[in-house]
């Protein structure tokens, strides 16, 4: 039974978690830093990082005590590699390959999308390859044919800005506070989804790709006007930003019709109404609709230590002088998409 020690810090949170490959969660905690960074409306990098360092030490000892597990036992040491914010990688990457560098154990360094990728395979045995993944996040908005470990191929992605980059900004806007994604959420409960005419960036576009800056100005536009309660605005910018994931995902599932199902992950895959609307494209289609369940979208360490043990018994372990990579695309031979700013 490989036991893996993961450990990700590639944005605000510290996390680290005991996963094995039978799937046992010994152990999984996470260190949020919401308070630091709600006085800036967002993430600062260089706080981040400096959180990264304080906590980490800590929540590894406290994650062993709570596994019941001594350093020894651990077969590999998996963290995020990248991407993300290098500084926070960095931090997190370093303390794995201290702790391989002083036990002989080996070190997996794992791609932070791999391990969205592959996380809802934790919970959901049954989940077989290929499936048509829905990566949605902060920093990612991309449609990846999940052919097997380290096969991934990018059918579609974000020509300017990511999906919960935009929920993040919207949420700023209209003063809802940080977190921005379950800030928005919860002021759209209150609103009406139609309230505000939006526009659908790409939607009924023959190409692939998904757009969110001119949407995020035409918000910026109704916020200006005093025309709408925050409520409504919130309400009709998700409904935007759920219709067009759902019309850029039935057009890429018409292009993989070997996709033995539809999958969602990352940070916006907690929403209840996107998760809800994939649910309803999946069954219209007659696929297999599965999401991880809402502790595992968001960022956290046992998505990386699963991805961590399948590379492991793969034989795919890394050297110490593995980099951490603020950029790290999962279909490197993916073409670049028109647009300044791509999260390849």
């Amino acid at each position: 039974m490989s036991l893996i020690l993961g450990i990700e810090s590639s944005c605000d949170e510290t996390a680290v978690a005991l996963v094995t490959r039978e799937r046992r969660i010994l152990a999984r905690l996470v260190a949020g830093q919401e308070s630091a960074h709600r006085p800036y409306g967002g993430v600062v990098p260089e706080i981040a990082a400096r959180a990264h360092v304080e906590i980490l030490p800590d929540l590894i000892e406290q994650t062993l005590r709570e596994g019941g597990v001594a350093l020894g036992d651990i077969d590999a040491m998996a963290a995020t590699a990248g991407p993300g914010l290098i500084g926070g990688v960095m931090v997190g990457l370093v303390a794995a390959k201290g702790l391989a560098l002083s036990t002989g154990k080996p070190l997996v360094a794992v791609n932070h999308l791999e391990g969205h990728a592959l996380s809802p395979m934790l919970t959901e045995p049954e989940l077989a390859f290929p499936y048509l993944l829905l990566l949605v996040s902060g920093g990612h908005c991309q449609l990846l044919l999940v052919e097997g470990l380290g096969h991934y191929r990018r059918l579609a992605t974000t020509i300017d800005d990511a999906a919960g980059e935009a929920f993040d900004k919207i949420a700023k806007l209209l003063g809802l506070g940080f977190p921005g994604g379950p800030a928005v959420e919860r002021a759209a409960e209150q609103g009406d989804p139609k309230a505000v005419p939006l526009p659908r960036p790409l939607m009924g576009s023959d190409e692939p790709h998904f757009s969110f800056a001119g949407l995020k100005s035409a918000v910026l536009r109704a916020c200006e006007s005093g025309r709408w309660r925050a409520e409504d605005i919130a309400a009709s910018f998700q409904q935007a930003v759920v219709d067009c994931l759902v019309d850029r995902t039935a057009r890429a599932l018409g292009a993989v019709p070997e996709a033995s199902a539809l999958v969602v992950a990352g940070g916006v895959a907690a929403n209840r109404s996107v998760r809800s609307a994939l649910e309803a494209l999946a069954s219209a289609r007659g696929l297999p609709f599965v999401a991880p369940p809402l502790w595992l979208c968001t960022d956290n360490a046992a998505m990386i230590a699963w991805a961590g043990a399948l590379r492991f018994e793969a034989g795919l372990i890394d050297g110490l002088g593995a980099p951490a990579r603020a950029r790290w695309p999962l279909d490197p031979e993916a073409e670049r998409v028109r647009g300044a700013g791509v999260k390849a």
